[in-house]
């Protein structure tokens, strides 16, 4: 035996349901297969309250099954099928998960308010529904006829095969009753409207008239059929077939025993086609809310990222060739200024040097004068060496703020502070001449020559001689005149013998030091160069990487968005298909208009 065509329909459907991860939707699809392949034909009978619903069924099978009046509204489902014998049970959950429903027997005439009042029970199990069986010729060949809770209507039309909605004659369809119908077409093609209580209402042909009109404007395609419960209770109380003619029944039984089951391969095709088609247009508005959020983006966070570290990128580069430039600039007027400040110290000792060689004696002082010049030079480097490395301390921290403002470890760990040794150097005592005995007596001798014969000829004139005491006496005072003038000279030259020496040392510590001062310049100006550089570096470096990590964040996003746009258009396309196919199974042809079934 072939199986029906809508019966792939339906398993696609589901298949497609589980590859969207949507199980809710797949069980749906595999409950209502289940209940298309059972025999019975389900008729859910829906309507607002007050609406004459419950008594619509028990007009229907001659019997009251479902309770009626003000205050017994139905909570529960009712389902009501065909028996050899009258039965009822009220069906409940079972205690534990694992257990299966459970049914009491019950009276029929009670079964549903019975129902009804343990399903608003706080203690007790949940109650499912209520069942009933009845030997109606009605319901003989498989029709189940279900009386649904006003709330609860849309929980059972997808698995109708055709719906009867109640309202009654008193009012025109209202705005919720025009978007009930709307909802429950889209889920059961296979509508019919039952105008009630129309033995209340003197004028309810107007009330039929206008609600087909009402239905027309909204294209529903749903026959309405106007029907009296209690014309038809009544009829079958007392056998009158007139009342039963009046009562509009006739019709709606012939259109349930007859025409519906006659055409259940056109309900079951139209009842898939509608459930599949709501499905597949469930499955594509998600994947279309899907694909419209493939197209937006929502690594915006990301790419802002990326952008700044590509600003931090150019920043650093273009601070680097700054920091430089400001370096070099520094280190230049460091190297100026110390060597002005190491002069400026040499000049002031030299002007200290030639001011105490004017009055002392280098022969008698010179290893004081030599500790004391030793001290000084010392004191000069030392303390040119210190303001140019506190000065280098200064520039780094400076030069480091602007590299790397977050970086304890910008600097160099330690700066050289030493003075060399050889920058001092050793000052030689300039050769003194040494004034002794006779050296004294050969120029006392020789200037007392001078006195003794000026003034010896001078005394002749007065008849004295050559050698007299005058003469003897000049000659004596001008020998000591020749003493002291050569020691006094003797003074001068060992002074500025002195004053060489120390000129030349001083310029001498000057060359050796100011160079030892220029290289260590260049030496720290190089390490702390390498070391920013080294900074700048490893700063770069995480920044670009940084920037691959958000770089490749957005491709992958991109990447998935792209691939996943790609899926939902071919999932589109599938379900497009799909939905054809299934939009195929509601064929043009269907029973006449009186009888409800829409196309």
């Amino acid at each position: 035996m072939l199986a029906p065509p809508w019966l792939d329909v339906l398993d696609d459907t589901a298949h497609v349901c589980a590859t969207q991860r949507r199980p809710d939707l797949a069980d749906r699809i595999r409950r209502r297969r289940a209940q298309l392949l059972d025999e019975k034909l389900r008729v859910v009978v829906i309507g607002e309250t007050g609406q004459g619903k419950s008594q619509l069924v028990n007009a229907l099978v001659n019997a009251p099954v479902c309770a009626v009046g003000e205050d017994a509204t139905t909570t529960v489902p009712a389902v009501v099928t065909h028996a050899e014998k009258p039965t009822a049970a009220v069906v409940t959950a079972g205690p534990r998960a694992i257990e299966g429903p459970a049914r009491q027997p019950v009276p029929v005439e009670s079964v549903t308010g019975q129902a009804n009042r343990e399903a608003v029970a706080v203690s007790g199990p949940p109650v499912v529904r209520a069942e009933v069986g009845l030997p109606r010729a009605l319901l003989a060949g498989g029709l189940a006829l279900v009386d649904t809770p006003p709330r609860a209507a849309m929980e059972t039309v997808d698995s109708a095969d055709a719906v009867l909605m109640a309202t009654d004659a008193t009012s025109e369809l209202s705005a919720s009753e025009i978007q009930l119908l709307e909802q429950v077409v889209r889920l059961c093609p296979t509508v019919l409207v039952v105008l009630t209580k129309i033995d209340l209402v003197p004028g309810w042909r107007t009330v039929a008239q206008r609600n087909r009109n009402r239905l027309d404007q909204r294209g529903l395609m749903a026959s309405l059929i106007p029907v009296s419960a209690a014309l038809r209770l009544a009829a079958a109380r007392t056998g009158d077939q007139a009342l039963n003619a009046e009562s509009g029944f006739g019709e709606l039984v012939k259109c349930l025993h007859q025409d519906l089951p006659g055409q259940a391969d056109l309900l079951a095709r139209r009842s898939v086609a509608a459930l599949s088609t709501t499905t597949v247009e469930a499955l594509q508005n998600e994947l279309t809310e899907e694909f419209a959020a493939t197209q937006q983006p929502d690594n915006g966070d990301a790419v802002a990222r990326w952008h700044a570290a590509g600003r931090r990128l150019e920043k650093l580069q273009r601070d680097a060739n700054r920091w430089q430039t400001l370096l070099s600039d520094e280190v230049s007027d460091l190297i100026s200024d110390v060597e002005f400040d190491l002069r400026d110290r040499t000049r002031k000792i030299l002007v200290e040097v030639d001011e105490y060689l004017e009055t002392a004696d280098p022969a008698k002082t010179w290893p004081e004068f030599e500790e004391w010049l030793r001290e000084n030079l010392t004191t000069v480097a030392e303390t040119n060496s210190e303001w140019l490395l506190d000065r280098f301390e200064w520039i780094a921290r400076k030069i480091a703020r602007q590299v790397a403002p977050h970086r304890e470890d910008a600097l160099p760990d330690s700066l050289p502070r030493e003075v060399p040794g050889d920058a001092i150097g050793d000052l030689r005592m300039p050769r003194v001449e040494r004034f002794g005995v006779g050296q004294k007596l050969f120029v006392g001798m020789r200037g007392s020559y001078s006195g003794l014969l000026m003034f010896g000829l001078a005394t002749t004139i007065a008849g004295l001689p050559l050698i007299n005491p005058i003469s003897l006496g000049a000659g004596a005072a001008f020998g000591a005149k020749s003493v002291f003038e050569e020691r006094g000279n003797r003074l001068k030259r060992r002074q500025h013998a002195a004053k060489t020496a120390a000129h030349r040392y001083v310029d001498d510590f000057f060359l050796r030091y100011g160079k030892h001062s220029k290289d260590t310049a260049r030496q720290i100006h190089r390490a702390l160069r390498d070391r920013l550089n080294g900074v700048a570096d490893e700063l770069r470096g995480e920044i670009t990487a940084t920037a691959k990590t958000f770089k490749q964040a957005i491709d992958d996003d991109t990447t998935r968005r792209t691939v996943r746009a790609n899926e939902i258009r071919r999932m589109m396309e599938e379900l497009n298909v799909l939905r054809r196919r299934a939009q195929a199974l509601a064929t043009p042809a269907q029973l006449p208009a009186q009888r409800g079934i829409t196309a």
